[in-house]
């Protein structure tokens, strides 16, 4: 009951503060905006005076893979941007300005506070990301031709496991760090770090969370799941799950020395 009052008193909060309006807006628009685009190339560039003589421009028939990769490109660097300054103050912001204190009197569980925050967050991002794919996949069966419904269920869902870590690690700075601009430089500061380490020990970290949408591409192109992206989600929803642990118990030890 009490985290049910809690994970409700969220998504209020996300309602009177037209997150549940803008962020999927955003989402759809950052989702939408490559295939859209790349298909009207041609009659954009005619719009607005055209080539120089002699010069021509010619684009790639792009596959539906192809161009649901460019819809998920957005998202991992807008998107999680985007996602990042949205979480940077859930908890940040509340105990800078005691209103954690207030309602942590009552009292109310640690765990409790903290998850309910996290999956009110996560329930947000998730439904913004579907909304976006959803209409991203609208137009590139329109324009480029067929994607399956099951390739794009699997996208949405192992997508969204690197889309809940970036949450997860936004909730860890948030229970350390009271100010949340450098709970927001130091998440993406850390999943920055993450891709460099990635890309220079891969033969290593296979399975690092920031591999999921090479292996999502892979994906796609076999028709068929590779086992490294199985692996690669298994990793990240264990790194996601310890990061919750660690967040509920870096808080409660913070509010206690307070």
């Amino acid at each position: 009951m009490q985290w049910t009052t809690l994970f409700k008193k969220e998504m209020v909060e996300s309602w009177r503060n037209k997150k549940l309006i803008w962020l999927p807006l955003v989402m759809i628009l950052l989702a939408i905006m490559d295939p859209i685009s790349n298909y009207y190339m041609p009659q954009i560039i005619e719009a607005v005076g055209g080539l120089p003589d002699g010069a021509t421009f010619e684009l790639p028939d792009f596959t539906p893979a192809e161009v649901v990769m460019m819809s998920l490109s957005q998202f991992s660097t807008l998107g999680v941007l985007i996602v990042v300054l949205v979480s940077m103050g859930t908890i940040a912001g509340e105990r800078k300005s005691g209103i954690s204190e207030l309602v942590l009197v009552k009292p109310v569980s640690y765990g409790n506070y903290i998850t309910a925050k996290w999956a009110a967050l996560l329930l947000l991002v998730w439904i913004s990301f579907f909304l976006g794919m959803l209409a991203s996949w609208y137009y590139i069966n329109i324009l480029y031709g067929d994607l399956s419904f099951g390739s794009f269920s699997r996208i949405i869902f192992f997508y969204g496991l690197w889309l809940m870590f970036v949450v997860t690690l936004s909730i860890f700075f948030n229970s350390m760090i009271k100010t949340s601009g450098l709970v927001a430089f130091f998440t993406i500061a850390t999943i920055m770090l993450m891709r460099v380490v990635t890309e220079v020990f891969n033969h290593i970290l296979e399975w690092s969370p920031n591999n999921l949408s090479n292996y999502i591409l892979e994906m796609l192109l076999t028709e068929s799941i590779p086992s490294n992206l199985i692996g690669t989600a298994i990793i990240t929803i264990i790194i996601t799950a310890t990061l919750l642990i660690v967040s509920i118990n870096t808080f409660k030890s913070k509010e206690l020395a307070n």
